[in-house]
């Protein structure tokens, strides 16, 4: 999963990168809602943080943006603002949910999850593939009543190509999916974890999930 973080205050931006990143997130950081705009259109993201007070471009200005997008991300947005009918102004602007700051860590983490499990993914919140099981809530993946044991790398490229099944993704598109636009890693890095993901995935009988078309990338079909 690929977040923006949207946000001019450096040291809780850099906090929020570094917590999405040990939950196996992929981040980019704007501080402004011009950057974020940026960002917006040259990658594609799976959530967006979303302060309000930004500079340059607010929080309503960006989502004011976002409205005109078609599949736009879900917005979880941020702010101090603790009155009902901020919270609501800001709901009706398009944001998908609201936290107010100071947060706890653990409520942002639950509703981001929360966010990327809505429709088209909330009539199938565990998805499945014959004795292949994996849990968006949990983030693990099981085939029987074992644990695969994947790194966050291994467990978000297979949620990638569980979720668009019959969709064949490039090296290039899956790095973008996996790492933020920061990463000094090279696109080569997406054979490595598909190698092991397969190792892992053939010790448990399960060989023929992910299928290389050769020139195209890979499909689970």
């Amino acid at each position: 999963m690929r977040v923006l973080i949207v946000e001019d205050s450096e040291t809780l931006a850099n906090a929020l990168s570094r917590s999405l990143q040990l939950e196996g997130y992929a981040c980019d950081v704007a501080t402004d809602g011009q950057m974020a705009l940026t960002f917006l259109n040259s990658y594609h993201y799976d959530a967006i943080i979303l302060d309000w007070m930004l500079p340059r471009l607010d929080g309503m200005g960006v989502l004011r943006e976002l409205n005109q997008k078609p599949h736009a991300a879900p917005v979880l947005l941020l702010s101090a603002r603790e009155a009902l009918d901020d919270r609501v102004h800001a709901l009706d602007a398009g944001a998908d949910d609201y936290l107010t700051k100071p947060f706890e860590l653990a409520e942002l983490l639950a509703r981001l999850r929360a966010l990327v499990r809505r429709p088209p993914q909330r009539d199938v919140p565990v998805l499945r593939l014959g004795e292949l099981e994996l849990d968006p809530r949990s983030r693990t993946a099981k085939c029987g009543a074992g644990d695969l044991g994947l790194t966050p790398k291994e467990y978000a490229l297979l949620e990638l190509l569980l979720r668009r099944r019959g969709t064949t993704f490039s090296r290039a598109q899956i790095f973008e999916h996996l790492y933020d636009s920061s990463s000094d890693a090279s696109d080569k890095v997406v054979e490595v974890i598909v190698s092991t993901l397969r190792t892992k995935l053939g010790q448990r009988g399960l060989n023929d999930v992910i299928l290389t078309r050769r020139g195209f990338g890979y499909v689970v079909p």
